[in-house]
């Protein structure tokens, strides 16, 4: 659980740091921070997507995913959430929700979130997850200082959802197989690359309600290794 305590604390310290900053910090500084980080995830979901030998299964997994993530309304349920701890904070900022909800989806979509949790819970290896941790952390900064508090209480999943997968990895091994990472790549680089164009506010895509493509391109690939 090393690693995932250091990436729950990196989120926790960077959004701190990213709050105290913001209120000190021009618009214009805030603008050009999301710029970059935008401009940041959309080349890594790039590089993810277009270095993976699974890219079909990825746009099919992404289509179905797609489907089953609106009829789920997933992203509707995410947002229900943050308005929840929102309303039991009595936060009055008008970016909670959007800085939760935003900041939950890049820290969790992706393989280093599968393959970190499962080493550290396997071999007790939590080198992945440190080095995701050094990555959350800074963007937790740069998110925090233009969305808000929501983006610190995007510490909760993390915690849990790492914690639970690297509490259960001796059953999820086969998560680590080659086929399967590929495909977990290929298709979180496509979620990833969504992530940023919101971020850089090209368009409005509802990354939340594509998550189960990440499910759908695992079952594809245990099946068609």
């Amino acid at each position: 659980m090393l690693g995932t305590l250091v990436n729950t604390g990196a989120v926790v310290i960077g959004s701190a740091v990213g709050l105290a900053a913001g209120v000190h910090l021009p618009t214009g500084i805030k603008i050009i921070l999301m710029q970059a980080l935008g401009l940041a995830t959309m080349v890594i979901g790039l590089r993810m997507a277009l270095e993976a030998q699974h890219v079909l299964l990825a746009i099919g997994c992404l289509l179905l995913g797609g489907v089953s993530g609106e009829l789920l309304h997933i992203e509707q349920r995410l947002e229900g959430l943050a308005d929840l701890l929102r309303r039991t904070l009595r936060s009055n900022s008008s970016r909670f929700v959007e800085g939760f909800v935003t900041a939950t989806l890049l820290y969790l979509t992706g393989a280093m979130t599968i393959v970190g949790s499962i080493q550290d819970g396997t071999v007790g290896d939590p080198s992945v997850l440190l080095v995701k941790s050094l990555l959350d952390g800074v963007a937790s900064v740069a998110l925090a200082s233009s969305l808000g508090l929501g983006v610190l209480f995007s510490a909760l999943p993390v915690l849990l959802v790492q914690g639970g997968i690297t509490l259960l990895a001796a059953q999820l091994s086969f998560l680590s197989q080659p086929a399967v990472l590929d495909a977990i790549n290929a298709t979180g680089g496509l979620l990833i690359l969504g992530i940023g164009i919101n971020l850089l506010e090209i368009g409005r895509i509802r990354v939340g309600n594509l998550l189960p493509a990440l499910l759908y391109a695992i079952i594809g690939a245990l099946l068609f290794p």
